[in-house]
């Protein structure tokens, strides 16, 4: 990636239908450059739309994510419900690869009591024989488990990392308001933001710094963790320093806004990024 690109959670608010196709030629209109295809409840779209959005997709200049369904759980106890996942994932990336996505986003698993190291073994080996399959099949998409906003939910910080260093064809998604919700209020500082970049850049080197795929938006919490997304300024969420971190460690890729205004918040981070004199 080239440059650090700003762009909604699914098609913008303001596009005149909903559809993917319309929803990329809208974020064109608005000079935001990503939009992340929202398959959570389900991957339903079809070959021949797959096609249609990724010609849109090429013809506007948008890259595109995807984010897998948010059924999902590599550490059920029940082996129909992490082989259901498992396909769930494929076929994010299948349809998602088909569009010229090329990153899949999934919440990876719970905890289920366990202790961190039996689920990440658990974890690891899944997603190991996934990526696999995917290179031998010859699709190309990056699988990106997200740092998760419980903290009943695998996926921390050093989770994530730590899966994306042991496993080729694994980065992160690291959803910063996630981090911020699953502490209780903690990395929500220039020096936190730092910390976390830092830690992007030891598991990962530049390259992690580099291709990033980053969620961003206000959010409230309190101490079961994340309880839902909100507007950035009607929240404590620092965005500033973020952009400023941002900017400091030269990341590039793409940053996704699930704030409840998508588009306005998406042009926030992005105007804040690209305009203030830190």
């Amino acid at each position: 990636m080239k440059e650090l690109l700003f762009g909604t959670a699914g098609t913008p608010l303001s596009a005149k239908k909903r559809g993917s196709v319309e929803g990329i030629q809208r974020i064109r209109e608005l000079g935001l450059g990503c939009m992340e295809l929202e398959f959570v409840r389900g991957v339903r779209m079809k070959e021949g739309m797959a096609e249609r959005v990724r010609a849109t997709a090429e013809e506007e200049g948008v890259a595109l994510s995807v984010h897998a369904p948010y059924y999902i759980n590599l550490n059920s106890a029940e082996d129909e419900k992490i082989d259901a996942s498992i396909e769930r994932i494929y076929q994010s990336a299948r349809i998602g690869a088909l569009c010229g996505a090329s990153s899949i986003v999934f919440h990876p698993a719970y905890y289920h009591k366990q202790d961190s190291e039996v689920v990440m073994e658990r974890v690891n080996v899944l997603l190991g024989k996934l990526a696999s399959r995917l290179e031998d099949e010859g699709i190309d998409a990056v699988l990106r488990p997200e740092t998760t906003g419980k903290p009943t939910q695998f996926g921390s910080l050093e989770e994530t990392l730590m899966m994306a260093e042991a496993i080729e064809g694994v980065m992160p998604c690291i959803d910063f308001s996630h981090l911020h919700a699953r502490s209780s209020g903690e990395f929500n500082t220039l020096e936190e933001f730092r910390d976390v970049l830092g830690k992007v850049e030891e598991y990962l080197g530049k390259e992690g710094l580099e291709d990033m795929h980053c969620h961003v938006s206000g959010i409230e919490y309190g101490e079961k963790g994340e309880k839902n997304h909100l507007v950035l300024r009607e929240s404590d969420y620092n965005y500033t320093d973020l952009m400023a971190a941002f900017r400091e460690f030269g990341v590039k890729g793409l940053v996704i806004c699930e704030s409840p205004n998508l588009e306005e918040d998406a042009l926030l981070l992005q105007d804040t990024f690209r305009n203030t004199d830190f």
